[in-house]
């Protein structure tokens, strides 16, 4: 039987100082969304119920269309940081990259179609 100290069996598990970037990045992004996402709702909710000229008016002002690009690039990199973090947490080897891959990818394309539509819509 083997006694093991709890230095000993943390030992060569891995770094620790990424914890608190991660950590950091998740608690500064969760404050942002705390204040956009009201913002988003009531500026959005504004929006509903109006003909497509009204809303093309409507989002081609400043304050709409800068709400709305915040909250969708700021959501959707909340949501890649913690989709990698559980993808690293209970995947492993090949499918954990690829995992990773396919969710990164589908982030950026999501940030960068919200985007274009936006401008569009405010063009």
């Amino acid at each position: 039987m083997r006694y093991l100290t709890d230095r000993k069996r943390a030992q060569g598990l891995g770094s620790g100082r990424s914890g608190t970037h991660h950590h950091w990045q998740m608690l500064v992004s969760s404050i942002c969304l705390v204040i956009l996402v009201p913002l988003f709702i009531f500026t959005f909710g504004s929006g509903l119920g109006r003909d497509y000229a009204d809303v093309l008016a409507f989002f081609s002002r400043p304050f709409p269309a800068i709400i709305t690009g915040l909250m969708l690039v700021v959501g959707i990199n909340h949501f890649l940081n913690e989709t990698r973090e559980a993808i690293e947490d209970y995947m492993h080897g090949v499918p954990e990259r690829l995992a990773s891959v396919a969710v990164t990818a589908f982030s950026y394309t999501l940030i960068a179609a919200g985007l274009f539509a936006l401008v569009k819509l405010a063009l």
